[in-house]
């Protein structure tokens, strides 16, 4: 069995208290972490990619330090966004959540996360939701009325401490249209019908489907333990997704934590701009990863601070793709010095990512010991350099490619560009000669949103890339 390194001090800054706190877990032997994954009705975005990238390195340094680490990261497939894309093309929910959920992974390998331990399901554990509100019923934390069933947010006293807010304020302040059948109009749903055109199971409170907060702590609940270490997860699920799942989970199984430690990651930012649906400005993994290598993507995600936005622009992802081709022209040219696994992770890195995934100043070391490298004298030294930036480099995810094949990938994308732009410039001359003005715009248009700058003159047109 692995030893657990017991002079380690990991610090996570936690939401439930506020502050950076030392991480204790639960039992040594077996720490438990969740993070809450995708409703899968669409492609993810890049805005998707950060919690994944991010709990990912967490993942990853728990395990360097931990004997047993288990981490489950859920597949949300009932959901109403699911029902209405299976309305909107005439598939079955099935075959959308399942083509998503399979294209979520394909995408997040090309982002060098791992998978998960478990993977669960919602649709595969209807029968622990069911049973979980049957017992908030019954301890008195949960109403039927009218084919739903809601949780009575009056009866948690603690409901509001994850997000900082006052259940009295809450409800004071409430200015949607509260239903009817609701005591209070801070309850969530916990189940509701389902007419013949939905999803449906079978249930005491009649034929209907779940709501989202109770699939995640069923779940949890399940695979994990009553009381997990860590839940992960981006800052716009802390309410009210995760403030509902703490209120359901310690209620139904008679608990003070649902987790001890919850970790949430900040936004991605396009030009000072949330990424979001409503301004536009939302990017597909697979949109990215046609474009950019995905090691160049997971070094933008990871180069702020997780709780931090991270600017991605077409300037932080140059500075990515420039350092590491740096660092990969560095191990190139020593190509032929042994890697040592027993030499252990830089001391400096290792510090930085135990202070709360400093992730920022873990680079800043990388950069220095490929420096160091670069700089190296007589092979030990090499082997020595060399080792503790490559062992360190797999705690984030990076610069895990064979040198020689990160450049030969980089030059056959770049033919396949090259093959691209002058084939669509070949077009815009036969649509100028033609007098296809409208054509020759879109091409040029095309041609500028891939970077390429024209430039016309008497003896044909020269490009370059921006």
């Amino acid at each position: 069995m692995k030893r657990i390194n017991i002079t380690m001090a990991l610090h996570l800054h936690n939401t439930l208290s506020g502050q950076k706190e030392l991480f204790t877990p639960i039992d040594p032997n077996r720490v438990t972490m969740y993070l809450c994954g995708p409703t899968v009705y669409n492609y993810a975005h890049i805005g998707n990619a950060r919690p994944a990238v991010v709990f990912d390195v967490l993942n990853r340094l728990l395990r360097h330090h931990y004997p047993h680490v288990v981490f489950a990261r859920n597949i949300t497939d009932i959901d109403d966004k699911i029902n209405q894309s299976a309305k909107d093309t005439g598939r079955s929910i099935k075959d959308i959540s399942t083509e998503y959920a399979i294209a979520y992974n394909e995408d997040l390998k090309g982002l060098g996360v791992k998978m998960p331990d478990i993977e669960p399901y919602a649709t595969d554990h209807v029968a622990e939701m069911i049973a979980m509100i049957e017992e908030l019923i019954k301890k008195g934390h949960a109403y039927a009325a009218e084919g739903h069933v809601l949780f009575d947010v009056t009866t948690y006293e603690h409901y509001g401490a994850l997000s900082k807010r006052s259940l009295d304020d809450m409800l004071a302040g409430a200015r949607v249209e509260v239903a009817g059948y609701k005591r209070n109009p801070g309850d969530f749903v916990l189940w509701k019908p389902s007419d013949p055109t939905l999803p449906g199971w079978d249930s005491p409170w009649g034929r209907g489907r779940p709501g989202w907060h109770i699939e995640c702590s069923a779940m949890a609940a399940k695979h994990l333990a009553k009381t997990i270490d860590i839940h992960c997860g981006g800052k716009d699920l802390v309410f009210p997704h995760h403030e509902n799942e703490v209120a359901q989970s310690c209620c139904a199984n008679d608990t003070r934590h649902f987790a001890n430690y919850w970790v949430h990651n900040g936004f991605i930012t396009m030009s000072d701009q949330k990424m979001s649906k409503s301004l536009g400005n939302i990017q597909l993994i697979r949109e990215v990863l046609a474009e950019i290598k995905g090691e160049v993507a997971r070094w933008v995600l990871l180069s702020a601070h997780y709780r931090q936005s991270v600017d991605w622009t077409p300037e932080s992802i140059a500075q990515a793709e420039k350092t590491i081709d740096r660092i990969y022209r560095t191990l190139n040219d020593v190509c032929d010095v042994p890697v040592d696994k027993d030499i252990p992770v830089d001391a400096d890195v290792l510090t930085a990512l135990d202070d709360d995934l400093n992730t920022p100043k873990a680079f800043a070391r990388i950069n220095q010991l490929a420096k160091a490298l670069a700089n190296a004298n007589g092979n030990a030294e090499k082997v020595q350099i060399k080792s503790a930036l490559l062992n360190s480099c797999e705690l984030l995810g990076v610069l895990q490619t064979d040198p020689a094949q990160w450049f030969a990938d980089k030059q056959s994308a770049g033919e396949d560009i090259k093959e691209q732009v002058e084939r669509l410039i070949a077009e815009r001359k036969q649509a100028r000669i033609d007098k296809d003005w409208g054509r020759s715009d879109e091409i040029r248009d095309q041609l500028d949103d891939m970077g390429v700058v024209l430039e016309d003159s008497a003896d044909g047109t020269r490009w370059s890339m921006k």
